[in-house]
Formats: C-alpha cells, sequence, structure tokens
C-alpha cells in the first residue's frame, strides 16, 4: 500500500515517530525527489538509504499439504532514515532504524498470530559494521533483523525467514512473472499533492514453498500456494486531512494480478485511489477516480473497539468484485510497543455469482485512530 504515510501501517507512522520524535522533527531526507526516473534492477530491489522510508511485503496464502483449512502469512522489513544523525562518525550511530513485522492468520482457528523487531543500522553495507545486528543490501533484495531475513538466493528466487514465540517462517518466494511497475512506470502518485508519491512494483504471483510451524507444528506449503512481494520508498507524507487507507492485492487463478488502494477522508470518501490489472498480457493502470471501495459488512473489535469492514465491494475498470476477509479477527493491536492499530489479513475475491476468483491480502488503517505524523 501507499508509501507516503511514514509506514505501510503505522509501524513506522507511530512507532518509529516515537521512538524518534526527539532526532526527526523537522529533518528531511537527502534524496532528491525524482519523478519519472527509471528503476533499474536487481539495483532497485534492494535498499534506498538516502530516502526517508522504505519497505519490503510479503503475503501469500498457503494451501497447507494435507489439511482442509489453509495459512495466511505475512513478513515485513520497514526501513526508516534519521536525518538528524547522518552526519554523526561514531558507529554506533542510528543512522537508519529497522523495523521487522511478521504474522500468520490460523484460518481453521480463526485466530492471528503476530510478533515484531526492532533495531538500528548504521547505514554500512551488508553488516560491514560489527555493531550492526542489523542491516539491508543495496545491490538486490537483501535485508536481516537478527534471526529474521528477506532475501535474495544465488539461484534467484527469495528467501524470508522469520523465528516468533508461537511460530516460524522459512518461505521459499519463486518468481513465475515479470516485475509489476505501479503507477507510471514504478512513479506511483499517492495524493493530490505532486510531492506525495512512491516509487513502487510489486512481484505477483509469487509460487511460494516451504513450511510454517504454528505452536510447534509444522505445516508444509503445498501446491497452489503463492505469494506477493511489494517493494515502496519515499520521501512523502500523508496528506493532511487524510485518516488511513483501504488496500488490496490480489493473486487470480488465472495468473491475473489486481491492486486497488484508496486514502481516506475523515467522512470514509476517496482522496486518491489507484492500483493496477496485469493479465492477458495487459497492463491496466486505474486513474484516479476509477474506483470505488464500498463496504458491505462491518466487524467490531472486541478489544480496540475499532469498526472495520470486513466486506467490500471494489469497482474497478475492470470489473466489480466482493473482496472477503477469510476470517474477521485480523487486527494487529501493538499499542504496547509500536503503538500502531490496524486491520491486515487474508481474504479472498469473487465476481458477482459469488465465485472465487483469487486470494490476497486486505490492509485498512486508521480505523482505531487518525494516522497522527
Amino acid at each position: 500500500m501507499p508509501p507516503t504515510f511514514l509506514t505501510r501501517r503505522q509501524l513506522i507512522h507511530t512507532g518509529m515517530a516515537t521512538a524518534t520524535a526527539s532526532c526527526t522533527h523537522g529533518a528531511a531526507s537527502a534524496a532528491p525527489e525524482a519523478p519519472g526516473r527509471t528503476l533499474v534492477f536487481p539495483r532497485d530491489a534492494g535498499a534506498h538509504p538516502d530516502f526517508q522510508t522504505e519497505w519490503w511485503y510479503a503475503t501469500g496464502f498457503a494451501n497447507v499439504a494435507g489439511q482442509a483449512a489453509a495459512l495466511g502469512f505475512q513478513i515485513t522489513f520497514f526501513r526508516r532514515r534519521i536525518a538528524a544523525t547522518q552526519g554523526l562518525a561514531s558507529g554506533l550511530a542510528a543512522k537508519q532504524l529497522l523495523f521487522a513485522h511478521a504474522a500468520v492468520s490460523d484460518v481453521a482457528g480463526r485466530t492471528l498470530w503476530s510478533d515484531q523487531r526492532i533495531a538500528r543500522w548504521s547505514g554500512s553495507p551488508e553488516g560491514a559494521n560489527a555493531v550492526d545486528s542489523a542491516w539491508a543490501s543495496m545491490a538486490d533484495t537483501g535485508v536481516v533483523l537478527r534471526d529474521w531475513s528477506l532475501r535474495r538466493t544465488p539461484q534467484g528466487d527469495l528467501h524470508a525467514q522469520a523465528r516468533a514465540a508461537d511460530f516460524t517462517l522459512d518461505l521459499r518466494l519463486i518468481e513465475t512473472q515479470s516485475v509489476l511497475l505501479q503507477g507510471r512506470q514504478g512513479f506511483s502518485r499517492k495524493g493530490p499533492d505532486p510531492a506525495q508519491f512512491s516509487y513502487y512494483y510489486s512481484r505477483p504471483q509469487l509460487q511460494a514453498r516451504g513450511e510454517i510451524r504454528l505452536k510447534g507444528q509444522p505445516h508444509a506449503l503445498g501446491p497452489g500456494s503463492s505469494a506477493w512481494l511489494d517493494h515502496e520508498w519515499s520521501n512523502a507524507l500523508l496528506h493532511p486531512e487524510a485518516v488511513g487507507w483501504d488496500w488490496i492485492g490480489i493473486n487470480l487463478q488465472d495468473g491475473s494480478a489486481l491492486t486497488a488502494f484508496r486514502v481516506r477522508h475523515q467522512d470514509g470518501s476517496a482522496l486518491w485511489d489507484g492500483g493496477s490489472f496485469r493479465g492477458g498480457g495487459q497492463l491496466l493502470t486505474f486513474k484516479p477516480g476509477e474506483l470505488a471501495f464500498e463496504p458491505q459488512r462491518y466487524w467490531r473489535s472486541p478489544r480496540t473497539q475499532a469498526n472495520y469492514p470486513v466486506q467490500w465491494q471494489v469497482r474497478t475498470p475492470m470489473g466489480h468484485y466482493t473482496v472477503t476477509a477469510v476470517f474477521e479477527a485480523q487486527e494487529l493491536d501493538s499499542r504496547t510497543s509500536t503503538g500502531a492499530v490496524y486491520w491486515e489479513g487474508l481474504c479472498e475475491l469473487r465476481d458477482s455469482q459469488q465465485r472465487l476468483l483469487g486470494r490476497g491480502y486486505l490492509e485498512m488503517t486508521g480505523y482505531a485512530a487518525p494516522l497522527v505524523l
């Protein structure tokens, strides 16, 4: 989803703002805003430490071998540049912060399991500084936060690992399609102000292999397991009239890929929207005003009292779809650490006859409280 806001799911917005308020207030990134810049791979799969905010966001559907119910999984790494420390010579200076968040959606148990990490990074390439417990490669996908990581392997696929209290992820994400450049060749507007943009590409239709351990029980990913990777970096901030956003990234069963998002006003109306559809050899990039997110059914969190739409009608130039959460209780409440509350979980996409078209992830922020920078 849009990185105009210091983090994807308030982890950077609220968590990093809290952790670094004293050294980031009023500071600007050194990276130039360069609309129309051509993305180059594998370099742009790596980190962009001159930009203020960045994330690598992998979500997926695990068709578990031998089980009727599936699992959803998510692992995200966030990077935040701390402008006020850039001139410090000390190798201990926290010039960058790395956050990570991982979760497993247990469909059969209707339970979301989650965990998170945070560490400083001096900015040295690939952990060259011995004090770093976290680092990011600037040559290709490669981000490490202690025992969690997302890296490009010598075989060319992505390897995601995370060990949490209640689950572990050990996943191989294998590319089956070319990179999907969002927006205008990777330049993605996120608001009415031209400065509100990100560089944004996706890797949809990743073949997922490996294992998820949940409460010590191994679950091998079987045929039909799929994943999606988003990578974004930006200097932009959330528009002052925005309170949050809604976003979907869906792998369709026919090999197509659907991205749709909207940034919301306080009254729930769209401040900005966008996305794309790729399939059948064509790529359609949605223009602002071409999308509509219409809530159909709500779920109220018993923990936070936030009222989330867990079923939507999403209208796009490619068609009208129903997006439904596989179960309601996929809210992440991290107020005791990062201060963030948001909803993010596995969902299904269906047509007007309620035929299953695909699966992916739905993300909703700003429902427990407006985003505050």
